[in-house]
């Protein structure tokens, strides 16, 4: 529907508003109302619903504006979401009228999702019911905290305020324990027009905001640009010799020249153009909830289902975290049975590994000894992917928070991540990297001045194979070469750190170890952040410890340099043991592939 164009100039964004409520509260006589009090309907609409209730032998009713669906008005019951627009003088808005009757929970689920404030209805006559609080614990799961009460129908209790007072006060008790407060309560009978756009002398005792008036003090939700980058891969598309990454900027901002990371793949680029369609120019920046393509300087395989963030906001990446998650199936949720969680655009086969807690939705009473949630129940329960999927908690990035369950094809469940608990060593050290780096604190020199100044980036250079195949001359060969054409570099031996920071470790072996490697690559960083090229050597690497390394030293470029007859992995560059015998041709061979990723660029560049 549209405006009539009547409406002065509205400088505030569209906002998303999701009306909800038990089955016949009145939500679609509301929406009606709105649309008639704030002159939205296209012109002649209200006069031909009238006319065709009166050739019906019908009253007129608000609702019948919005019962375009044939199914709809033989079953009497909203079934799907509409979107409808309104505007008031402040500003344009969106309704999402969601469905109220209990077998479709799933699709209010669906439209309440993108809402950035909710109107929850409650019938006078017949008070606070099961689905209201269902849809009261929805809307927390959702994260919607912009909501407010709307008592309708007080025509039908005589407009008596004790009946205003007890819903308010019991209601109140139940958004108390959910952690939402109502911006208000607003009594109105909708089908008369009582306090939606304008208050009457119908209830004198109320000197609140009519619900025109509150809509507009709703604020806006700010666009997610300030949140680390999120960019959920949807597809990759060739054209000519380019490999166009598509998909939609959930949070953040990206521009051409970013350090980005693919998880939960860790494979890292940078980015060489944004695409956009159908524009004039192709822009240089995108940000939050724009729908782009960007390339990138080298081809690294990405897929569909991959998060692109930039290299210094990595996402959580685990098989094993806490959830509330809200029951649609037909089937009990259960300990044990697979489902497939769609976490934005990632599938994966998952499972209940624990309840810790079954909850009765409409009341909030935890249901004791039992150990699955049957259909519109909650739970607080831990799930376990089958691999690893990359995610954020909801608390910090909603959109990479929030995910579906599906079984069979049918969508039979919603949640939110609330916690995480590392279950491997390397989620836990990706925990302390995340923790350091959201603490660190950064110089105010930045690694591009450092690298303009230096003629290179900072990198770490590891140089990995068996014993006795000349890992060491050729890292000290390296070094000096490095050294004698100006740039900044370092052989970082793991064995002298583990002769200063690692006196205290006995030995090196198990536990040891993986601290051994975590304090090498701790130090490594430190050089890095100064604007160094680290090179290190071991016979100890192993393909776990790179890992490790890479994660210690994002957000910056690591590149292993493997000597050996049958290389193993992926290293970037592979030394026959005759080519790291002549020390000084192999160091010419490193430079050059480092002038080639352009770590080494030399004292002539511009930033």
């Amino acid at each position: 529907m549209s405006t009539n164009g009547n409406v002065p100039d509205l400088s505030s964004r569209l906002l998303r508003l999701v009306i909800v409520g038990h089955v016949d509260h009145g939500k679609s006589t509301l929406v009606g109302r709105l649309l008639s009090d704030t002159d939205s309907l296209p012109e002649g609409k209200l006069d031909f619903v009238r006319d065709i209730c009166k050739q019906q032998g019908k009253d007129f009713e608000f609702a019948f504006l919005l019962d375009a669906l044939e199914e709809e008005q033989e079953q009497g019951i909203t079934i799907d979401t509409s979107q409808i627009f309104f505007s008031t003088q402040k500003r344009k808005y969106v309704i999402i009228d969601a469905p109220g009757h209990k077998e479709f929970l799933k699709n209010m689920v669906t439209g309440a999702a993108n809402a950035e404030a909710a109107l929850l209805l409650i019938d006078a006559n017949e008070g606070v019911q099961e689905q209201s609080r269902r849809h009261g614990y929805i809307l927390k799961l959702l994260g919607l905290t912009q909501v407010a009460v709307v008592i309708n129908k007080m025509d039908l209790v005589g407009y008596d305020e004790k009946v205003y007072s007890r819903i308010k006060l019991e209601y109140t008790a139940f958004m108390d324990s959910l952690g939402i407060k109502a911006r208000e309560f607003i009594p109105v009978s909708a089908k008369l027009g009582v306090n939606i756009a304008a208050s009457k002398d119908k209830m004198l005792w109320y000197q609140g905001p009519t619900v025109l008036d509150m809509v507009d003090l709703f604020e806006k939700k700010p666009p997610p640009d300030h949140l680390p980058f999120r960019f959920p891969v949807q597809d990759v598309y060739k054209f000519d010799e380019r490999r166009i990454i598509a998909g939609r900027i959930e949070a953040g901002k990206l521009k051409v020249g970013d350090r980005v990371t693919f998880s939960p793949s860790n494979k890292q680029a940078v980015v060489k153009s944004i695409e956009a369609w159908s524009v004039p120019e192709q822009p240089s920046a995108a940000t939050s909830s724009e729908s782009i393509g960007f390339t990138l300087d080298e081809q690294i395989f990405v897929e569909r289902g991959d998060v692109c963030t930039l290299t210094n906001q990595l996402p959580i990446i685990s098989t094993t975290f806490d959830a509330n998650v809200f029951w649609m199936g037909k089937r009990n949720l259960e300990k044990g049975r697979k489902f497939v969680i769609k976490l934005n655009t990632q599938e994966m086969e998952c499972e209940v590994v624990e309840f810790k807690k079954a909850i009765d939705a409409s009341t909030l009473k935890t249901l004791t000894d039992q150990e699955y949630i049957a259909k519109n129940d909650v739970a607080e329960l831990t799930l376990k992917t089958r691999n690893p999927v990359a995610f954020d908690l909801f608390g910090s990035i909603a959109t990479t928070g929030r995910f579906v369950l599906v079984d069979e094809y049918d969508v039979c469940g919603g949640g939110i991540i609330t916690t995480y608990i590392p279950a491997t060593k390397e989620d836990k050290l990706r925990d302390e990297v995340r923790t350091r780096d959201f603490n660190w604190i950064k110089s105010e020199i930045t690694p591009e001045e450092r690298a303009y100044r230096n003629g290179h980036q900072a990198s770490l250079i590891l140089i990995t194979g068996d014993p006795g195949t000349g890992k060491g001359p050729l890292a000290r060969t390296l070094e000096h070469s490095l050294f004698e054409n100006n740039f900044q570099s370092y052989l970082l031996d793991r064995r002298n750190v583990n002769l200063g920071l690692g006196a205290d470790l006995e030995n090196f072996q198990n536990s040891n170890e993986s601290e051994s490697v975590r304090r090498l690559g701790e130090v490594a960083k430190l050089f890095l952040d100064a604007g160094h090229v680290v090179i290190s050597t071991s016979n100890a690497f192993h393909q776990e410890d790179q890992v490790d390394l890479r994660l210690l030293a994002n957000p910056y470029p690591v590149v292993e340099i493997q000597v050996a007859s049958q290389p193993t992995g992926e290293p970037d560059i592979v030394l026959s043991l005759d080519e790291a015998q002549d020390t000084i041709k192999a160091s010419h061979k490193i430079q050059e592939f480092l002038k080639e990723k352009k770590i080494l660029m030399g004292h002539n560049y511009s930033i």
